[in-house]
């Protein structure tokens, strides 16, 4: 799916950033969403009023740091989820990246992730984000431990994974949520994301793609109330207060 809104890569230097994301680029006096520096960050940015506060990947601070360290080792849902238990690591694709804080989560833990972002924008702040973390002592480990590739994995998976020379054990899905009401609006980044991705109406035919890859499982995240992906049942499901993971072994286990 293409991203249903525009964004403007604005600032001078900013020009190689836009064309590899494909993006329109200015020089100055951008309006709408637009790419930005802040500082020494990238930042989506728009009418305030609108979106609220700019967004950047930020792994240094913030929310993913709190969650880094009090956030609960591998005893999180997501953690759970994805099979970091007692033994080693798995490899995971996270083909819903987002902002990447499932995949910061889990490359916390000491999995090897490959994030896959199909939205221009939000691929293009992951990018800024792991640049930043690399280069902070300690997170120069947990950042070594996660790759990114721009494409859309519900079209393109196997070409994504095998471009980034990866073999997932576990593929990790967070589709967006049902949109119902307008409850689903009340968060603001939620906006932003809605504007450029839509609804993730394609869910179904990504979930049929990961299952085709994973050599072990997928785990799919939900609203706790929400029905699973329309297709194949989950053999079981882990639940949270507000979501649950519903899992899939792989084809070749569950035969």
């Amino acid at each position: 799916m293409a991203d249903s809104a525009e964004v403007i890569v604005c600032g001078e230097g900013l020009e190689h950033l836009a064309a590899r994301y494909g993006l329109a680029w200015q020089a100055e006096q951008c309006a709408g969403l637009r790419l930005v520096r802040e500082a020494r960050a990238l930042v989506l940015a728009g009418d305030e009023g609108r979106y609220g506060k700019s967004l950047k990947v930020d792994f240094v601070g913030g929310k993913a740091g709190h969650r880094r360290r009090f956030g609960g080792g591998r005893g999180q849902l997501v953690a759970k989820a994805c099979g970091l238990g007692k033994a080693a690591a798995p490899s995971i694709v996270d083909a819903t990246a987002g902002l990447g804080r499932d995949a910061f989560v889990l490359a916390s833990l000491g999995a090897r992730v490959l994030m896959i972002e199909r939205v221009a924008a939000i691929a293009a702040l992951l990018e800024d984000g792991l640049n930043r973390a690399a280069s902070e002592p300690e997170l120069a480990e947990i950042s070594a431990r996660l790759a990114l590739a721009h494409g859309d994995a519900a079209r393109e998976l196997a070409a994504l994974v095998a471009a980034a020379h990866f073999s997932p054990q576990v593929i990790h899905l967070d589709p967006m949520f049902p949109h119902r009401d307008k409850s689903a609006l009340v968060k603001k980044e939620m906006r932003v994301f809605r504007e450029l991705a839509g609804d993730d109406t394609d869910a179904p035919r990504l979930l049929e793609a990961a299952l085709d890859i994973a050599t072990h499982r997928v785990a799919v995240k939900r609203p706790r109330k929400a029905p699973p992906i329309a297709g194949p049942a989950p053999g079981h499901a882990i639940e949270g207060k507000t979501s649950r993971y519903d899992l899939y072994v792989h084809r070749s286990l569950s035969a």
